[in-house]
């Protein structure tokens, strides 16, 4: 049984941008406590760890950690998981992965440009919108003032499996300025159940993008997110419901990591159907290196 992990640039344009992931293959024999001191002791956002190199149910069983616990869904480690499980374990090109997570199974499918991955898509599922919140609750957790929160739209939960609090801004200085107030984050858990902020404005950095974002989790371990993927999803099935109420479907592409350091780009796509809308997200993913754990 192969014992490899593997160090990957996800929702990268090139190597060392994007969001950093380890993913390791054939972890079942890891105790509960070893998956959570591995997520730590490679310390990125999150850890993937595909249990076998056999599917079951036809689909591969796949547990995902932050530093602080475990989460039940993360686009960004899906795809990566998806795209090692392709690239290493199965050798031909597929069109769709099913990868079974805490949420339950998720599709993972595969774009190819002259006969390598081009691309890799997760099909999150049908999005749910939960509380609002009123500016003057969230402004002083992001020590932002009531002017740079955008009105036009709500500051809502989102979730396509994992909720975010979706906070719309009114320009690139507001989300420069953006930081966390550890004493106002605390009480925030009192207002809503998402413990992750995913700030976001129609102006961008580069002006092929069509939203800048920023993320803040604390709860989970990350001071600040390069790339999302769970939240890209829930910015588009909001963007369909709140920003453009009268289109059937939508691509976008949004930019994030810039004040991290770690320029990403996330593509994400949403069309109206009978449970409301159906979204995926996907991007790009770069090897950085490889090798065998113990």
């Amino acid at each position: 049984m192969e014992r490899r992990f593997y160090l990957l640039d996800v929702f990268a344009e090139g190597q060392y941008s994007g969001n950093q992931l380890a993913v390791f293959r054939n972890a079942s024999l890891l105790r509960e406590e070893d998956l959570s001191r591995l997520a730590r002791e490679v310390h990125f956002s999150e850890t993937a760890f595909i249990l076998s190199d056999e599917p079951r149910g036809g689909g591969y069983d796949v547990r995902v950690f932050t530093p602080a616990h475990e989460i039940p869904f993360s686009g960004h480690a899906v795809l990566g998981a998806g795209w090692v499980l392709q690239r290493e374990l199965i050798e031909e090109p597929l069109n769709t992965i099913r990868v079974n997570l805490g949420v339950g199974p998720v599709d993972v499918n595969f774009a190819y440009h002259y006969g390598g991955i081009d691309s890799v898509w997760v099909t999150h599922r049908a999005p749910e919108f939960g509380s609002m919140l009123q500016p003057q609750e969230v402004g002083p957790v992001l020590g932002l003032s009531l002017s740079e929160l955008e009105d036009r739209w709500p500051i809502q939960e989102v979730s396509t499996g994992l909720p975010f609090l979706m906070v719309p801004l009114t320009s690139l200085a507001a989300m420069r300025r953006a930081r966390i107030i550890p004493d106002a984050y605390a009480n925030l858990g009192t207002l809503t159940e998402a413990r992750a902020l995913y700030l976001f404005t129609p102006e961008a950095y580069n002006p092929e993008n069509d939203y800048n974002v920023r993320m803040f989790a604390p709860d989970y371990g990350i001071a600040e997110d390069p790339a999302t993927g769970a939240g890209a999803g829930c910015l588009a099935a909001y963007v369909l419901r709140y920003l453009r109420p009268t289109t059937g479907t939508l691509d976008l592409r949004i930019e994030q990591g810039y004040e991290a350091r770690r320029p990403s780009l996330l593509f994400a796509r949403a069309r109206r159907d009978e449970h409301g809308a159906r979204v995926s997200v996907g991007g790009r993913v770069v090897m950085v290196a490889q090798g065998h754990f113990v």
